[in-house]
């Protein structure tokens, strides 16, 4: 039985085998003594499942939301930030008198952890994936005024197919981010199908993924010579940025 004081926070998705949000804020309650929070997962077959995980959870305060559901969320928001409505994708909510406020932390996460390793030769990205990861990935890439494109499995005007990039291509990018769940745990042995040969020690990959710590997309950039960064300090800002945002 729940104390009426606890407060409830979550992560919604589908399917979440793997989360790093539970283990990240369960050993924060308890390193810190808020014995009065409690972080559950709430894997949700559709959007609209949502309400009812609201209705059996009266007590939740504050979700985070992930893979598929960050731009589907937005229209059961009662309110969006700027961001969110730039992006077109949220990955944090508060929860006040049962309305739903939705953030962006994915963003502000993303630029924080980027600029620490830009070098002044990282003027062009290819953003590989469309979903709402990349659209913040967008978003940050915008406001640091470094040319990108997108890579997607079906090319259109904006967006190139793995297909069309080309060592040429890789050539002119230098810097290269993995916004797919490709070469995420359990699926270790697949990576995004691209010319790593074309890579040099002038490339830089960052893969949003943080489980398996390398992924074959970073070890393949590494056999280049390139940089390399996974998304688990970029996690543990988003992480830190929601407790903020739940709890102003």
């Amino acid at each position: 039985m729940l104390e009426k004081t606890m407060r409830i926070f979550g992560l919604i998705g589908y399917p979440l085998t793997h989360s790093f949000s539970k283990k990240y804020f369960t050993e924060k309650f308890e390193r810190e003594g808020l014995s009065d929070c409690l972080y559950e997962n709430f894997p949700i077959v559709s959007i609209d499942k949502l309400k009812l995980v609201l209705q059996q959870n009266p007590r939740l305060k504050g979700l985070n939301v992930t893979i598929p559901y960050k731009e589907d969320v937005i229209a059961v928001l009662n309110e969006s930030g700027e961001i969110v409505k730039k992006i077109g994708a949220c990955n944090c909510i508060k929860i006040v008198d049962g309305k739903l406020y939705g953030y962006n932390t994915d963003a502000i996460a993303f630029e924080r952890s980027l600029i620490k390793e830009l070098k002044s030769d990282n003027k062009k990205a290819l953003v590989l994936g469309t979903g709402g990861s990349a659209k913040a990935v967008k978003y940050v890439l915008e406001k640091l005024n470094i040319e990108h494109r997108n890579v997607s499995r079906k090319p259109s005007e904006q967006n190139l197919s793995y297909n069309q990039v080309t060592p040429s291509i890789i050539s002119e990018y230098k810097l290269i981010i993995n916004t797919t769940p490709l070469g995420m745990y359990p699926n270790v042995a697949v990576f995004p199908l691209i010319p790593y040969d074309a890579m040099t020690p002038e490339h830089f990959l960052f893969d949003l993924t943080y489980n398996p710590a390398k992924t074959l997309f970073l070890q393949k950039g590494e056999e280049r010579g390139a940089g390399t960064k996974n998304g688990y300090e970029m996690l543990v800002m988003q992480a830190e940025e929601s407790w903020r945002i739940w709890n102003s």
